[in-house]
């Protein structure tokens, strides 16, 4: 499957759909808030299950009760396509799952 980058408005428009995510440079960024570390941990592993399984990774940082994940496609050197935004959602869906906001 050929992964090509999306146009600005392209990603206006799927961001549109993803209430709490934003361009931030050439990446789209989303950061949550859970009730403990336990919790982040947790959604942290699983966010790294899924992008196992999708063959692709975002920076995924974990704090104290929060996690936060850039993500952006390398082999179209760093330009934003339609596998972050399968990523994204598949996030806001792990998110919902854990209690995260």
């Amino acid at each position: 499957m050929s992964v090509e980058p999306l146009s600005h408005k392209e990603i206006e428009d799927r961001l549109a759909e993803l209430p709490g995510w934003s361009l931030d440079g050439d990446r789209i960024a989303r950061s949550y808030r859970l009730r403990s570390h336990f919790a982040a941990t947790a959604m942290v592993v699983h966010i790294a299950q899924v992008q196992e399984e999708l063959d692709h990774h975002s920076d995924l940082t974990l704090g104290y009760n929060s996690v936060s994940l850039t993500i952006n496609t390398h082999s179209v050197g760093g330009a934003v396509t339609e596998l972050d935004f399968d990523l994204a959602r598949r996030v806001e869906e792990l998110a919902a799952v854990h209690g995260a906001h």
